[in-house]
């Protein structure tokens, strides 16, 4: 459960890893957090997305139907897909906190930030990008390149809010019809101290997990 005036993303967030980037406390404070995911059946898939303030205040929430070819698709689909939602609602100089149970799409899109701070546009590790989700991928480029600063948490797929949204979009389809919300997060009530020492890259405690590339 989430601290009082608190995002319950904000809080999965900050205890989950961030692939190849250092998770010092500073960077907690997230203006918006969104958890998205995507499903994969014969029968038909699903795509869900989650975006809460950092005090609580839920902006939106989306499950929609769809129909990609894999797991990997989907989840790529449904990444971009909570980024439109949350870019038509942000400022541009947002602060973003992104929650996904892919390992290779987390990573991915903190290699693309950390590339767009090198001097040479180079990713400390390689971008592989599935041949099928290249048009959506080109899409969250964009919207990730669109906000002030963004950084992905690899979650667990029992932990993830917009997994029932992608699992069972029918049984959610009322989620669509929330009213749209445009709101700002209060402002941060106390910064962390300037002394405080940021924590190594969180990165390496998944090794042991075993997590997979791809969940439905």
């Amino acid at each position: 459960m989430a601290a009082h005036g608190r995002s319950a993303l904000r809080d999965l967030f900050d205890e989950s890893p961030t692939p190849h980037i250092a998770h010092p406390p500073r960077t907690h404070h997230r203006d918006f957090y969104v958890a998205t995911d995507g499903s994969f059946r014969q029968s038909g898939g699903g795509l869900g997305a989650v975006i809460e303030t950092r005090d609580g205040t839920r902006v939106a929430r989306v499950a929609t139907a769809d129909t990609p070819p894999d797991n990997n698709v989907a989840e790529y689909r449904a990444l971009h897909l909570g980024l439109d939602v949350l870019a038509a609602r942000a400022p541009r100089d947002a602060s973003v906190g992104v929650l996904i149970d892919h390992d290779a799409l987390a990573s991915n899109v903190n290699n693309t930030i950390l590339a767009t701070r090198h001097p040479d546009g180079e990713p400390p590790q390689p971008v592989s990008i599935p041949a099928a989700t290249r048009y959506h991928w080109r899409g969250i480029q964009a919207r990730l390149t669109g906000f002030g600063e963004v950084r992905a948490a690899r979650i667990d797929s029992d932990q993830n809010p917009a997994h029932p949204l992608a699992n069972a979009p029918g049984r959610y389809q009322h989620v669509n019809s929330e009213p749209d919300r445009c709101v700002l997060p209060e402002p941060p009530q106390s910064e962390p101290s300037p002394t405080q020492f940021p924590p190594p890259s969180r990165a390496s405690r998944n090794s042991g997990g075993g997590g997979s590339q791809a969940s439905d």
